[in-house]
C-alpha cells in the first residue's frame, strides 16, 4: 500500500494543537541564537522544571531532557539506537528518541479525505496531543518506570518546586493524584508551547527565505534537488514552502513505509518474531486489524536533521549521509542495506514480516528504481542535498 501525501494546509485547519510531553535528549548545538528568551507563564515555568527533573524517575537518573536534550533540538544525545531507562537506568527502549521541536502545528490523528493517515503525536500517532504523549514516558517500565499516576505525584510532592506547583494549581492538589497528574501534563504542554526553543525558526534557511542570508552554490543545488520531483523528491513529504504565511515545517504530518532495515542493536530485535509495525502495533492497538498500515511511521520534520542522529524510528543509520544514501540506493543496490536470506537471496525489507512487505513505498521517486538502474542522485548530488539539509539547523547567526 502506498500512502498519498495529504497537503499541509488542510492539516493546519483541523484544530489548534495541544502541546507538552516528556522523554529524552541531546548533544551538538541546535539552540536558538540571539533573541532574549521570552518570559514563561507560571504553568510553563513549572513545566520547564518538571522537564528537567530526573528525580521524577524511579532511577533518579532520567528526566524528560535525558532523552530530549535541548542542545540537540530536543532529540537524543547518547548516540544509541534506543534510549536506556527503567528502575536502574539500564533497561533499553524500543524506538529512537525523536526531536520534540516543531510540533506546535501538529494535530490529533485523523484520516484525510483520501484515507491518508495524518497527524497525531509519537512515531505512531497514538497520542492526540503532546500533553497526552507525556503519560507513557513517566509510567512505562523502560522509561521513567513509575507505573501509575500516584507514584509520579508522590515524587513531585517532594520536589523543590512542590510549593510552586501548589501555588499554581491549588494547595490541596497533591490529594488527588489523577488531577495533579493532569496538571503536570498541562504544565509540560505550556512549556513546549511557550518556550521558543522548541520552535525558533532561526535556521540559515529561515534567514534565506527572509532575505537576510544567501545560500552557497552547493546549498542552492541541494535545495533544487530537494524540491525536484524527479530527483530527491523530498518535498513530497517534507514541504519546503510556507503554508498560509507560516514558515515551512518540512513535514506534512503523514505516514510512510520506507522498509528501513532491521537494527540488530535494538535488544528487542533479538527475538525474530518481534516486529515494530508502527501504525498497527505493538504500542498502538486501535489499528491492529488494518494490515495495510503495518510498517508505516510518521514523517518527521527535517528541521535540525543534521544534529539529531541516529535516524529513523529504529535508529538504524548513525549518520546523515548513510540515511540519504539509503533513500536513493535502497532499490538500485539492496545488497548494501539488507542481509542475505537462507536461500542466498537478498532479504529485502527484513524489518517487516513477509505478509507486509508489499506495504513498502516502491512507487514514488526515488523508490521507483530497480537493480541495475541509476540511483536518483549520484554521490555529488547527495553531498549537495546534505549541504542544504544542514541549513535547517536552528541557531544561525547571519
Amino acid at each position: 500500500m502506498r500512502f498519498t501525501m495529504a497537503r499541509l494546509a488542510p492539516v493546519l485547519a483541523i484544530a489548534a494543537s495541544l502541546l507538552g510531553a516528556c522523554g529524552g535528549g541531546g548533544g551538538a548545538s541546535a539552540s536558538s541564537g540571539g533573541a532574549a528568551p521570552k518570559a514563561l507563564s507560571p504553568a510553563a515555568d513549572l513545566g520547564r522544571r518538571i522537564f528537567m527533573d530526573a528525580s521524577l524517575s524511579v532511577s533518579g537518573k532520567l528526566s524528560c531532557a535525558g532523552c530530549h536534550d535541548p542542545s540537540r533540538a530536543h532529540a537524543g544525545s547518547d548516540g544509541l539506537a534506543v534510549p536506556l531507562g527503567g528502575p536502574t537506568g539500564t533497561t533499553p527502549g524500543f524506538r529512537n528518541a525523536p526531536s520534540l521541536n516543531y510540533l506546535e502545528r501538529d494535530t490529533s490523528f485523523f484520516f484525510a479525505s483520501d484515507a491518508t493517515p495524518t497527524g497525531g503525536f509519537d512515531r505512531d500517532g497514538r497520542a492526540n496531543s503532546l500533553a497526552e504523549q507525556a503519560e507513557r514516558p513517566l509510567l512505562a517500565p523502560h522509561e521513567m518506570a513509575n507505573g501509575d499516576h500516584a507514584t509520579v505525584i508522590s515524587r513531585l510532592s517532594r520536589a523543590p518546586y512542590a510549593a510552586q506547583f501548589q501555588q499554581v494549581f491549588g494547595a490541596n492538589i497533591f490529594g488527588d493524584p489523577d488531577t495533579a497528574f493532569a496538571r503536570l501534563q498541562y504544565a509540560l504542554q505550556q512549556y513546549q508551547d511557550e518556550d521558543d526553543a522548541f520552535h525558533p525558526y532561526d535556521s540559515k534557511y529561515d534567514a534565506f527565505v527572509a532575505g537576510k542570508a544567501q545560500l552557497t552554490a552547493q546549498e542552492l543545488r541541494g535545495l533544487a534537488l530537494f524540491n525536484d520531483p524527479q530527483k530527491g523528491n523530498c518535498a513530497g513529504c517534507h514541504p519546503s514552502s510556507k503554508v498560509n504565511g507560516q514558515p515551512a515545517l518540512f513535514t506534512d504530518f503523514t505516514y510512510d513505509n520506507l522498509g528501513v532495515p532491521r537494527n540488530e542493536k535494538i535488544p528487542a530485535n533479538a527475538d525474530p518474531t518481534y516486529y515494530d509495525l508502527g501504525l498497527c502495533g505493538p504500542f498502538r492497538t486501535d489499528l491492529a486489524n488494518r494490515g495495510g498500515l503495518c510498517g508505516a511511521f510518521k514523517v518527521p520534520t527535517l528541521r535540525n536533521i543534521a544534529v539529531t542522529a541516529p535516524y529513523f524510528h529504529n535508529g538504524r543509520f548513525e549518520n546523515l549521509k548513510d540515511a540519504v544514501r539509503f533513500y536513493v540506493r535502497r532499490d538500485t543496490n539492496p545488497e548494501e542495506w539488507y542481509p542475505l536470506a537462507a536461500d542466498g537471496s537478498i532479504d529485502k525489507f527484513n524489518d517487516l514480516p513477509p505478509q507486509y512487505r508489499n506495504n513498502v513505498n516502491q512507487t514514488e521517486v526515488p523508490y521507483n528504481r530497480k537493480p541495475g538502474d541509476a540511483p536518483a542522485l549520484d554521490d555529488a548530488e547527495i553531498d549537495d542535498l546534505i549541504a542544504f539539509l544542514q541549513t535547517l539547523t536552528d541557531g544561525y547567526t547571519p
